[in-house]
């Protein structure tokens, strides 16, 4: 049942998105009086399972529809010496077509819900994108067609799904701070108990008890951001205060590629072992331990902190083990018999306090903005650190099994718009990437065209289109292959 929540999330957002990006084409090529001949939901490839249209002044509906060619009949040509195969595209005669057929109509759009639920597109007429309707290509030019459109106009066209994304995840975030404000945890509440590490972060030079104090002399007010600061920016050093000195330490040149292998948290916050809570049949409660007790000790050991409880009590699994804990002022001992996989039967009470910063409305405007730029280039360094060949990121790229897994096993929807937005901050900046076949590839063109004054031809944009679906291609199999390969390890 998780899994099915976590898909129908994914699939709800990715629609979101979707229509949202299509839109800003569709808005941007009406206002510039450029046909679009389809805006799908989803992809229909052989049939549709709802489509409609304005006809001749009266919308018409079809359910569960065959596709037919639209106007054109594609022959296939084999040469019979060299088995090359071309292809000639015989324009259909639409005065010979039924007055209702929906083909006669032209200058309407036709709206429709594909069947595989992937995404959604918006076919402009006259511009050679991942639909190749090349029989269009090949008639003359009409003035109604993208291809006939001035560059900048074009240049507006293929940036309006960006800038659409963008906006959406600016009133996303925006709405978000002024009904929930903004939670976090405050790196000066982690100091209260100091830092622990793990293997990562030893070896990097962190320790136990750490305080953090400054990331190349800047205090970071937000605890969880000093991971990713450390991962995009490159500082020099970290400041931290360790048993009462300052100490500096010296972030190395390949810490970015040993983050990236290791794809946890190297630091995290460490607190008291406070009893929060009992399982069914907890050991820790038959002991006679309640909520509130601090347990600082398991046999002889000093165990102060969670973390340090955790780890030593792992070498007593399954026996008969003697527990110390506070209980206000008094130090009591219980023996405790432990699970085999060495567990009490309890739950740690986190102690440290978040803050929430509340927004007014005023206030959450100018912050929306502030959040959704850093949103943005956060996710463009992290992208310069995946296309890095040294730091080998690329085999932490994940398709739609990572990215469904970042939604809860329980519909929340204050979390779907949060994880939401974050995806429209995604799509936006991989679509705006210089490959062929995205936005960001048709933008460069157009930019070159701009400043040269040089219209790249009809048949390089159709090869760049195809080198461009490769692209793509492989990036998926690359993202969803190592989808497949997490699975089996």
């Amino acid at each position: 049942m998780a899994v099915l929540v976590k898909i129908l999330q994914l699939i709800l957002a990715l629609t979101l998105l979707v229509i949202v990006h299509e839109f800003g084409h569709f808005i941007a090529a009406r206002i510039f009086k450029t046909r679009v001949e389809k805006f799908y939901i989803f992809f229909n490839p052989r049939f549709s399972i709802f489509r409609c249209k304005k006809v001749h002044g009266r919308w018409c509906f079809a359910f569960f529809s065959k596709n037919v060619p639209d106007k054109f009949i594609t022959h296939e040509h084999i040469d019979p010496i060299t088995n090359k195969k071309s292809y000639t595209y015989e324009a259909i005669d639409l005065k010979s077509l039924p007055e209702d057929d929906w083909r006669t109509e032209e200058e309407t759009t036709e709206f429709g819900i594909g069947w595989v639920p992937l995404g959604g597109y918006c076919s402009i007429a006259g511009m050679i994108d991942e639909s190749m309707n090349l029989g269009q290509m090949q008639q003359e030019p009409q003035p109604w067609e993208f291809r006939s459109k001035p560059a900048w106009q074009r240049l507006i066209v293929m940036v309006g799904g960006v800038v659409m994304n963008v906006v959406l995840a600016y009133f996303i975030y925006t709405g978000l701070l002024i009904s929930q404000g903004e939670q976090y945890l405050p790196t000066s509440e982690v100091n209260r108990y100091g830092i622990m590490t793990d293997s990562l972060g030893r070896e990097l030079g962190f320790r136990d008890g750490d305080k953090i104090i400054s990331i190349d002399g800047n205090h970071v007010e937000k605890f969880y951001d000093i991971t990713m600061e450390i991962l995009l920016d490159n500082p020099e050093y970290v400041e931290v205060e360790r048993d009462g000195s300052r100490v500096q330490i010296m972030i190395p040149e390949d810490a970015v590629e040993k983050l990236v292998k290791h794809q946890s948290q190297f630091i995290s916050f460490r607190i008291p072992f406070v009893i929060g809570d009992f399982v069914a049949g907890s050991a820790a409660k038959e002991a006679g331990m309640q909520k509130g007790d601090v347990i600082i000790m398991v046999e002889d050991i000093y165990t102060p902190y969670y973390n340090m409880f955790t780890e030593q009590i792992k070498q007593f699994a399954g026996e008969q083990i003697n527990v110390t804990a506070l209980r206000g002022t008094d130090t009591l001992q219980f023996d405790v018999k432990l699970s085999n996989d060495a567990k009490l039967g309890v739950y740690a009470h986190n102690i440290l306090e978040y803050k929430t910063q509340d927004y007014s409305f005023a206030e959450a405007i100018p912050q929306g903005f502030k959040k959704t730029g850093k949103e943005l280039s956060d996710y463009w360094k992290q992208l310069k650190i995946v296309f890095n060949p040294q730091n080998k990121a690329y085999e932490s790229l994940g398709g739609f099994i990572t990215i469904g897994s970042i939604f809860p096993d329980t519909f929340n929807w204050i979390q779907f718009w949060r994880l939401t937005a974050f995806l429209s901050i995604i799509l936006a900046v991989m679509n705006i990437l210089p490959i062929p076949a995205l936005d960001g590839g048709h933008v460069l063109f157009l930019l070159y065209e701009i400043i040269t004054r040089r219209k790249p031809s009809d048949k390089f944009m159709e090869i760049a289109q195809s080198v461009g679906l490769v692209i793509l291609l492989g990036l998926l199999i690359i993202a969803n292959g190592n989808d497949i390969l997490r699975l089996f390890r």
